[in-house]
């Protein structure tokens, strides 16, 4: 079976970068950053990895970066989620419509499956890479010249080219690239979620279809909630969320143990099936999680303009937009190129070509979670009867089909020409 082993890898460039946090964002920034012959090295504050979530999708666009590295694919295969469709109903049982996932299968393969066996498989892979991961290793401070920059961790100042900062919506990079602290602000919604064994629902008439007969998916839409499950034969488990509204003005980040009684009482009146799902949870798996956003960055570069922000620390996703993991991968493959092509002279002409090529199209991407969500939580549902196409997940080419390698080779030098001055040379 292909491996790490056999990953094409450029020459030595020369260009030291340092990656804070190893969500996908980060792996995936210091594996296309080896593999284009930079020096690696990747903080994490945990002490040890370990395989929590529940389910999480990776659109074609992410696929294809995926497919890149040797073994990547069959060991995803192995534990993933393999359903042809998506049937939805409305929360009071009638079927709405069936999507079938065949019908965007020319954009190419993606992945869906729990977050924390995917992550350990990247995680992994990086290790099998001889990338350079320091656990246990909380970023307290960053810093930066016109010549290189730095973090303070564990008492300790570590300097390279450029940093890469991957350190989710409580970044503190934030810090430095925006002069000011950016709190975040309620979504105005929260999210039941859980992971958990699926042995209880093939043994209940009730959901004992949704279990025996392969992998399936199906989601059910009312007034101003959508509640969504997923069954994986290969690891013999089931996943479900419900987002729901939820204004309580809470911290950012705030997740907790979740009440099986206030979850079915925010589900009051929806389907007996619905019910049965939530009922047969494990109450340690599932997790009141709050859904929080920040206004978009004006920038994701710092003054000097030797860190950038990546994933979620410069641009939270809503989960309806199924994009968040998808987005973080292509900031991590566009900083790369952008990195290799500009050389280790115009490092931060390469973080500002990488902005400029990512901003607007994430911007974009973004706007698909508010419209999708409206969409299903504002649904007129006599509207949707009729015309049940009204609410399928939209696929998009433009999305689907993008591949940020090549768009970044494509567009580099011209994108990098802006940053010129009168002499010719990059503006750094």
């Amino acid at each position: 079976m292909p491996g790490a082993a056999q990953l094409q890898r450029l020459p030595t460039s020369g260009i030291r970068v340092l990656i804070v946090g190893a969500g996908f964002a980060g792996l995936t920034a210091a594996i296309e950053c080896t593999r284009k012959g930079h020096s690696v090295t990747l903080l994490e504050n945990f002490p040890k990895v370990k395989s929590l979530g529940d389910i999480i999708s990776f659109g074609q666009n992410a696929g294809r970066i995926f497919l890149k590295w040797p073994g990547i694919e069959e060991q995803f295969d192995a534990i993933c989620h393999h359903s042809d469709r998506l049937k939805f109903f409305t929360w009071k049982g009638e079927h709405i419509i069936d999507q079938v996932w065949e019908e965007d299968e020319d954009f190419g393969k993606r992945f869906n499956g729990h977050r924390g066996e995917m992550h350990e498989i990247l995680f992994n892979y990086a290790l099998e890479l001889g990338i350079d991961i320091k656990l246990g290793h909380k970023v307290v401070e960053y810093f930066e010249n016109d010549d290189e920059a730095g973090v303070v961790c564990n008492s300790e100042r570590m300097t390279a080219d450029v940093i890469l900062a991957a350190d989710g919506v409580r970044s503190t990079a934030r810090t430095i690239v925006l002069g000011y602290d950016d709190k975040a602000k309620s979504s105005g919604y929260a999210i039941y979620r859980a992971w958990m064994p699926s042995e209880a629902l093939a043994k209940n008439p009730l959901t004992r279809d949704l279990i025996v007969h392969g992998d399936s998916h199906i989601g059910y839409l009312g007034p101003d909630i959508h509640w969504l499950g997923a069954a994986i034969t290969a690891t013999n488990s089931y996943s479900w969320v419900c987002t729901h509204r939820d204004d309580r003005d809470v911290n950012e980040g705030w997740q907790e143990p979740g009440d099986i009684d206030d979850a079915c009482r925010v589900l009051e009146g929806w389907a007996p099936v619905v019910h049965a799902i939530v009922r047969a949870t494990p109450p340690e798996t599932l997790v009141d999680w709050k859904l929080v956003y920040r206004d978009p960055l004006p920038t994701w570069i710092s003054p000097k303009r030797r860190i950038a922000l990546i994933g979620d620390a410069a641009h939270p996703f809503l989960p309806t937009s199924i994009q968040g993991a998808s987005q973080a991968m292509e900031d991590g493959v566009t900083a790369a190129v952008c990195l290799e092509l500009s050389g280790k002279r115009h490092a931060q002409t390469a973080l500002r070509a990488f902005e400029k090529i990512r901003y607007d199209r994430v911007r974009a991407v973004q706007r698909t979670g508010e419209t999708t969500r409206d969409t299903w939580h504002k649904a007129d549902f006599d509207c949707v009867l009729e015309n049940p196409s009204l609410v399928k997940l939209k696929r998009e080419a433009w999305i689907l089909d993008h591949d940020a390698e090549k768009h970044a080779y494509d567009v580099y030098n011209e994108t990098a020409k802006i940053f010129e001055n009168e002499t010719g040379h990059y503006d750094c």
